[in-house]
Order: structure tokens, then C-alpha cells, then sequence
């Protein structure tokens, strides 16, 4: 089994999201108290505690689009391999091909439309695709069935045919 390399720039992404999220979260919840002085008769100092200042607001920002910045590439660009569905139904398409070649014509004919459709495939459609009639595709079926190569499944009016 193969393991996935993690390049760099992705690493440096993750580490963006990270502590952008990380610095969202501590100066959402932990604004920064100001302090105002009132002058006339007597000076005071008051805090305002949920209050944030225009430094507060600009890491805000700069947090934000970076953490929309480094999401989207992790999410959308982010591409090493295929995901694990991929990589199986390739393998069963090399395994499909090489018992393909063990077949009769019409046989393979229907083994080839059901590969195209990766491995699964109304009944209803293979005499369109193989230009075979109804009742040699039923026949040709019924064979690759007792050989345990597909397995149709009851769908309402119809059959759902997979490959195995």
C-alpha cells in the first residue's frame, strides 16, 4: 500500500488554517479592554470590555482572509492522489480487462459496456450500448452470472447489473 507524501506547500497551508483559527478564536473571545479618559473636573479611566480596537479589527481581518485563503487551496487545489475510491475502481478495471479477454463476443461486448460505466450499469441500456438485442443480452447475462463474474440486482421495473 502506498503512503501519501504531504508536500510542503500543503503543510504550510495547514499551518496557515491552523493558526488562523487559532487567532480568531482568541481575539473573539478575549477582545481587547480599552481604556478612555475622561477629562473636566475629575480624570477616570474606564474599560469597555467587548470592545475591540481598530488593531483588534485588522488582525480580525487579516486572520479571516487567510483562513479563507489556506481553506480553499486545502479543499479545492489540494490534489496528491486520487481518493481511495479511485484507486480501487482502477485496479478492478485492470482485473476486469484481463477476464475480458477469457470471453465469448457477446460476452465481452456486455463485460465492456458495464467497464465503461464503472462497474454498474442498468439492463435496460446494454442492448443500446452493445447493439445486441434484448434477449441475447438476457442470455449472454444469465452466463456471466453463473460464472460469478456480474450480479443483477431487482430496481423497480428493471435490473441494476454489476460487476464483481
Amino acid at each position: 500500500m502506498k503512503s501519501k507524501k504531504i508536500h510542503g506547500r500543503t503543510v504550510f497551508m495547514a499551518a496557515l488554517f491552523v493558526a488562523s483559527v487559532f487567532v480568531l478564536g482568541i481575539k473573539l473571545l478575549n477582545p481587547t479592554p480599552v481604556q478612555i479618559f475622561i477629562e473636566g473636573q475629575n480624570t477616570a479611566i474606564t474599560q469597555i470590555p467587548g470592545f475591540f480596537t481598530f488593531l483588534d479589527v485588522i488582525i480580525l481581518i487579516v486572520a479571516s482572509i487567510t483562513l479563507a485563503i489556506s481553506g480553499m487551496y486545502l479543499l479545492f487545489f489540494d490534489s496528491v492522489e486520487k481518493p481511495a475510491g479511485g484507486l480501487v475502481l482502477e485496479e478492478r478495471k485492470k482485473r476486469w480487462e484481463q477476464i475480458v479477454k477469457t470471453l465469448k463476443s457477446d460476452e465481452q461486448k456486455i463485460y465492456k459496456a458495464i467497464i465503461g460505466s464503472d462497474g454498474i450499469i442498468e439492463q435496460s441500456e446494454l442492448p443500446e450500448k452493445t447493439g445486441l438485442s434484448k434477449a441475447s443480452v438476457s442470455r449472454a447475462l444469465d452466463l456471466l452470472e453463473s460464472r460469478g463474474l456480474v450480479e443483477k440486482r431487482r430496481r423497480g421495473m428493471g435490473n441494476i447489473v454489476l460487476l464483481k
